[in-house]
């Protein structure tokens, strides 16, 4: 916003210069070709006077030293002709005497009628002409005709339009100056405002922004984002601290639950076990909500940042722990794929969502299948099943919480992958589902590469943290 006030600034004070130099150089230009055109009539009516002079006495000899010691003190060019047009002098021009002009339309001074006007010279560029007639009443005995080039008077004009273009540069170096320190105030509470909006999803504002500087109407702005935020940041507390404390308590209750009905299975009817089996099937998928709700909150309340880890190494470790619970289902697990290498994962992560896709997939997968951990370079981890699979629409409710397939018939709590999306999230990645190609679920999970440990720059990255993106994935919420 700095720059944009700045360039605002700047472009409003060059049209205003604009409006005031462009008119006054032209201003200028004009009433210098007028005082140029003057003094050349004022002086060619001067000298025509004293050549006609010479020409009544008869003395023809003086004129070239006359009109040749003016031309040589003005630059000037001077002609003189008799009545006829014959030239009897000339000075600064290539004309020797003798020659007849008198078909030359300036030669119409003759008349008496002095001339004054432009036409373009022996070498091709533009001249300033005056022709006056010397006469002594309606005698008329000759003419003087002087010529000046163009660019006399077009050095000058070009001078003046140079140093109001200087002016006018010296003028913007100033203007800029001041507009820049004005935009720098304007926009100070704007930088530190930009500064603590990003606070708030780190989980805490700790630099307010400053409220005591700047226009009124920014200072407004600071202090009410400063009550908001405060507020917001007060409610979310309430609200996490609530749903851990409320998970929490609820453990207790739920364990007396399970023991008081494991104790009533001795004084129970036989047709009743039935019935008290439900009963503490609901009472273990409730703790089991609980047990998700309490990591959910874990997870909520901290920002973590996202450091590199070997994808390789935790997805062969977890692959080990898993195998043999998948043969006690007849479930053949594989590893496949190329080596995936390091990636950003906040710590814990990749366990956690290893397990809870590889235990949804176990659940959903029938007898003599084959559940397939494929890693790929790019920091990509599929886990693929051979189950019943999902609808497109049920792939994009998945993530919802306490959410579950309507044909679903396992005793899931709806939390597993709304855990797995949200570590994923946080390090700085994303999870799709797709559909497998033996008619299962698809899970990808897409992280950002890490640098090598040893690699160039490995070990400044680490101390670094991961990418931008990464980072600001890792605070949402």
């Amino acid at each position: 916003m700095t720059r944009r006030l700045l360039y605002s600034y700047l472009g409003l004070a060059l049209l205003v210069l604009a409006g005031l130099e462009i008119p006054l150089g032209y201003l200028y230009a004009r009433g210098e070709t007028a005082r140029f055109s003057q003094t050349i009539e004022r002086d060619a009516t001067m000298l025509a006077e004293v050549t006609e002079e010479n020409i009544e006495e008869g003395n023809l000899t003086e004129l070239p030293a006359l009109i040749g010691d003016y031309t040589a003190r003005t630059g000037g060019q001077a002609v003189v002709v008799d009545r006829t047009g014959r030239v009897l002098a000339a000075s600064g021009i290539a004309v020797r005497p003798g020659t007849n002009l008198s078909a030359e339309p300036d030669v119409a001074a003759l008349n008496n009628q002095p001339t004054t006007g432009t036409r373009t010279g022996a070498d091709g560029g533009e001249v300033l002409y005056a022709t006056q007639p010397g006469a002594s009443g309606t005698t008329i005995r000759g003419a003087l005709r002087l010529t000046y080039p163009m660019t006399m008077v077009a050095d000058r004009i070009h001078t003046i339009w140079l140093a109001l273009a200087l002016a006018g540069a010296c003028i913007l170096a100033a203007v800029a100056l001041v507009a820049f320190t004005l935009a720098r105030w304007i926009t100070r509470p704007l930088r530190t405002l930009h500064r603590a909006t990003t606070e708030p999803a780190d989980g805490r504002l700790t630099n307010p922004p400053d409220a005591g500087s700047g226009p009124p109407e920014l200072r407004e702005l600071a202090a009410s984002f400063t009550h908001t935020a405060t507020r917001l940041q007060q409610l979310l507390d309430a609200q996490q601290a609530f749903a851990g404390e409320a998970s929490h308590q609820l453990k207790t209750p739920l364990t007396a639950l399970r023991l008081r009905l494991e104790n009533f299975e001795p004084y129970l009817d036989p047709r009743a076990h039935d019935s008290l089996d439900e009963a503490m099937g609901e009472v273990e998928r409730l703790g089991r909500m609980v047990h998700g709700l309490l990591a959910l909150a874990r997870l909520e309340n901290s920002a973590i940042t996202p450091e590199p880890t070997d994808l390789d190494t935790v997805l062969a470790d977890r692959a080990a722990m898993w195998e043999s619970l998948a043969a006690e289902q007849h479930i053949t697990l594989t590893v496949a794929g190329t080596t995936a290498g390091r990636v950003w994962a906040i710590p814990g992560a990749l366990e956690q969502v290893i397990d809870n896709l590889v235990a949804n997939a176990l659940r959903v997968s029938p007898p003599d299948t084959t559940l397939t951990l494929t890693r790929a370079p790019g920091a990509e981890l599929r886990v693929i099943d051979q189950g019943p699979g999902m609808s497109p629409a049920d792939r994009e409710r998945a993530f919802d919480r306490f959410w579950r397939a309507s044909d679903s018939h396992h005793d899931g709590t709806g939390l597993g992958l709304p855990i797995v999306r949200h570590l994923v999230r946080a390090s700085g990645g994303e999870i799709t589902l797709h559909p497998g190609p033996g008619g299962g679920v698809d899970a990808r999970v897409r992280l950002q590469p890490a640098p090598p440990a040893n690699g160039p720059g490995g070990r400044r990255r680490a101390a670094n943290g991961p990418p931008r993106s990464a980072q600001a994935a890792a605070t949402a919420r």
